[in-house]
């Protein structure tokens, strides 16, 4: 028996199905995303500002605010207008949405700071992956770029991490999460990223740097979701995806890697009047 009282097999059974239900979940989600992310336009536009309202309400969730749609109501209605907005390319329209949509949040919610970060959180996922894929140039690739090396930071962080164990990465925030499991996931995004090298969608130097970056936030940005939910002693975000979770669950490390990714974009380029401009590399 072990320390919780639960026999290993059973841990060990339990482990199998969660691992079926997870690759399940991925065969059919993960085609998905990449068409949805191939046509572009407003459906990718719409899917990200779905799945920002998903995290904003989880969020929400999380932080004991569930079930308060007067502290809901104004950030999914400030998130679908941002949705718009950006569809528009009214990025000034956007701003005022965003500011006025924070300090609604702000003002009608008891734990103000966690509800504003919150719907921060929500809102820089949404337009960081609208802009994203806003380009005509790399857009997509950039995107595709992201989405795999995210994939592979989670798979090879959990085949890792499982098959070898050993010390723990952060055990006050994540009791599961190991070293192998974080060297295992960095190094499956640089077979990534060495991937669309040999597809000369870029240099190998800049991909396998980007890729590298992009992995390390993916590993914090699941961190730091860990770390909230710790905060207040909640094991998922939510239950929406089979062996994953919550919408929090499977895309806190996208959330982290699209945000920087977009935050390099914009610092090589910008994004102009009608909304493109932005390069990763």
């Amino acid at each position: 028996m072990t320390e919780n009282g639960a026999a290993p097999a059973a841990i060990a059974a339990k482990d199998r199905r969660n691992l079926v239900m997870r690759v399940v979940a991925a065969l059919v989600l993960a085609p998905a995303a990449i068409l949805i992310a191939y046509l572009g336009g407003w459906i990718w536009a719409a899917l990200a500002t779905l799945a920002s309202i998903g995290l904003y309400a989880e969020w929400l969730s999380i932080v004991g605010m569930a079930g308060r749609w007067q502290v809901a109501a104004p950030g999914i209605i400030a998130l679908i207008m941002i949705g718009w907005w950006l569809g528009q390319a009214h990025f000034a329209a956007l701003l005022v949405t965003l500011a006025l949509g924070l300090l609604v949040v702000g003002v009608l919610a008891q734990r103000r700071i966690w509800a504003a970060a919150g719907f921060l959180y929500a809102a820089a996922a949404q337009i960081a992956a609208i802009l994203m894929r806003m380009d005509p140039g790399d857009g997509l690739s950039a995107l595709m770029l992201i989405l795999f090396v995210v994939w592979a930071t989670d798979i090879g962080g959990y085949v890792a991490g499982r098959s070898i164990g050993g010390p723990k990465l952060w055990p006050r925030v994540s009791p599961n999460k190991t070293w192998a499991g974080a060297i295992g996931g960095f190094a499956a995004s640089l077979l990534v990223a060495s991937g669309f090298a040999a597809f000369k969608v870029a240099g190998t130097a800049p991909l396998l740097t980007l890729g590298a970056l992009l992995s390390i936030a993916a590993q914090f940005g699941d961190l730091f979701e860990s770390g909230v939910k710790r905060r207040f002693g909640v094991k998922d975000s939510g239950r929406i995806i089979p062996g994953h979770g919550g919408l929090l669950d499977r895309l806190d490390g996208f959330v982290a890697a699209i945000v920087l990714a977009a935050i390099f974009g914009l610092l090589r380029g910008g994004v102009d009047g009608v909304g493109h401009g932005l390069m990763v590399w």
